[in-house]
């Protein structure tokens, strides 16, 4: 028997592909797939969120998306558990998971292990999910197509950060389970992932050290490099399949100087940062989700003012970043403009889905 093969079906003038109507089967040992199941199961369209945040003197719960191929506002996409500030994220194809953060209602003003997810295709609150193993702020999310991880962060025991790292199965639900340790105790830091590795980057004692995990192998963090800058802290980060980006942050301790760097490394060999560009804005506390292809960055705050910028880059290439759009946060009353500092991203295509 002889093997047919077709590459491409077209109409007649080449104008359009094929079109199938009527009652049609198929068979064969390859070739054509077709989606089942739930559409909400399905994932990967493109989304980015943004979870919870703080502009003084008030806290939001709203998640805000977008769509990442495109430009334009945010919009609102619904609500976390709680009023929530500096949370992490990550997210799988068809979830996106916010863990730990500052509770600001019971008791106020208290370190949380909550972890929420929402359905990505759809619009609408937060569910629960389980527990971190230690409460704790200023924590960073890491994810591969499979499993979510979050490093550090700290805790009124831990004022000065944490080493923990814990990590859960993002279809699932459940408590998180212990990881590894991170090389020092850090917060107020940035992160990202490829589909196999997680990073963690400066911190709350101002650092510029770059730190990895394989994150389907748990273990302790290992050096990587250095960012271009020293002494960085609030930082955020995203990443396509290859490279990694940090944009922002402050420097030196504490929130009076802030930054508009962006520098990229190679997430699959070790070494130090290159310098990749300039946000459109310096700022810091901002947060950031990503593409395979586009990085975007949004809020911040540069004391006093807390922003409602959104700015993106094309991640492959290098230059300064250019305008997205704004945030547009509703709830509560206080947010006049939509700004937001103090939260963080993740998206269903970043670099850590397969």
């Amino acid at each position: 028997m002889s093997n047919f093969r077709i590459d491409k079906i077209t109409n007649r003038d080449g104008s359009a592909g094929t079109q199938i109507a009527g009652i049609t089967t198929f068979s064969g040992t390859s070739g054509m797939q077709l989606p089942v199941g739930p559409t909400e199961y399905r994932g990967g369209r493109g989304r980015g969120i943004f979870a919870g945040g703080y502009e003084a003197p008030t806290v939001t719960s709203e998640i805000q998306t977008i769509e990442i191929a495109t430009t334009g506002n945010g919009k609102r996409f619904g609500d976390l558990s709680n009023l929530i500030s500096s949370t992490g994220c990550c997210g799988s194809s068809t979830r996106g998971i916010s863990g730990g953060g500052t509770d600001w209602d019971s008791p106020a003003y208290s370190r949380t292990t909550r972890i929420d997810y929402v359905v990505m295709s759809s619009l609408g609150g937060g569910n629960v999910f389980g527990d971190l193993t230690v409460a704790r702020r200023y924590l960073g999310g890491m994810n591969d197509p499979t499993r979510g991880v979050f490093a550090g962060g700290d805790n009124p025991n831990s004022p000065g950060g944490l080493n923990t790292i814990d990590y859960i199965t993002m279809s699932s639900t459940g408590d998180a389970s212990d990881f590894g340790d991170l090389m020092l105790p850090t917060n107020d830091l940035g992160s990202c992932s490829s589909p196999t590795r997680g990073f963690v980057f400066g911190d709350g004692a101002t650092s510029d050290l770059i730190q990895f995990i394989t994150i389907q192998t748990k273990g302790d963090s290992t050096h990587f490099g250095d960012l271009t800058g020293n002494n960085v802290r609030y930082p955020a980060g995203n990443s396509s399949d290859t490279r990694a980006l940090r944009a922002g942050g402050s420097t030196p301790s504490g929130l009076s100087v802030v930054v508009d760097v962006i520098d990229y490394w190679t997430m699959a060999s070790e070494g130090n940062a290159t310098d990749f560009g300039n946000l459109t804005v310096a700022r810091n506390l901002l947060a950031s989700c990503s593409s395979k292809t586009r990085g975007v960055w949004a809020g911040g705050y540069d004391s006093p003012v807390t922003m409602n910028t959104m700015d993106y880059v094309t991640i492959a290439s290098t230059g300064n970043a250019v305008d997205f759009g704004d945030l547009t946060y509703s709830t509560p009353v206080a947010h006049t403009n939509g700004a937001a500092r103090g939260f963080s991203g993740c998206s269903d295509v970043n670099g850590g889905l397969g």
